[in-house]
């Protein structure tokens, strides 16, 4: 390879990278100070408790993404009788499942089917709605009527942010601010996936990283 070419794309990866990162101190500066009341967690006492690491699930999987906390109900429940308040599961959601924790507005907005690959099974096109979101027992809100908890990433909110915004052109305050409206009823925004899967963890959560 001649030193020309190795050059430039020395330059071309930089370029990139330093894009990336000014849309990142971007976010930053423009993001409010992310919440830290992880208090909500105390409320979980179950005899049987386990926490689930979303952080960087593939939700392209052809398998139902949230069969990992149905089946530990599941399993649980038939051996022992128990349910909620008696079992707890927490889902832990980061950058790369976002799409999970998203109201059919934001999939439809942002064309968030599209972007992270995901074909809805009815029309066989890019997803504009939450295909996760109802529709049987392994749907984020069958897992919500049994008492699970999906919790959302501050930091994974405001990368996906910077990636729309860096995208489409529209402000990152814009596009932050509609994603964090455009959770699902019940996601708990945590300051980071990280620290929320070590508070869960002090408090008696088994920890499954799916």
């Amino acid at each position: 390879m001649s030193f020309t070419h190795s050059r430039r794309m020395f330059m071309s990866v930089f370029t990139s990278l330093a894009g990336a990162a000014a849309v990142q101190s971007q976010v930053a500066a423009q993001a409010p100070t992310a919440p830290t009341d992880l208090a909500w967690l105390d409320g979980f006492r179950g005899r049987h408790k386990q926490a689930y690491d979303y952080g960087g699930f593939d939700l392209t999987d052809p398998l139902p993404p949230l069969r990992f906390p149905r089946n530990f109900l599941n399993s649980v429940r038939d051996v022992t009788r128990l349910e909620f308040p008696d079992v707890n599961t927490a889902v832990g959601i980061s950058a790369p499942a976002f799409p999970l924790n998203a109201s059919d507005k934001i999939w439809q907005e942002y064309g968030l089917g599209e972007r992270y690959k995901i074909i809805d099974p009815t029309t066989k096109k890019p997803a504009v709605r939450n295909v996760f979101l109802e529709g049987g027992e392994f749907s984020v809100k069958a897992l919500q009527a049994r008492g699970t908890v999906f919790w959302q990433c501050q930091y994974g909110l405001d990368f996906v942010a910077g990636q729309i915004a860096q995208s489409t052109g529209r402000p990152v305050a814009e596009v932050r601010a509609n994603l964090m409206a455009g959770l699902n009823p019940g996601v708990r925004l945590v300051p980071s996936h990280m620290m929320a899967l070590g508070a869960a963890q002090e408090r008696g959560f088994t920890y499954v990283r799916v």
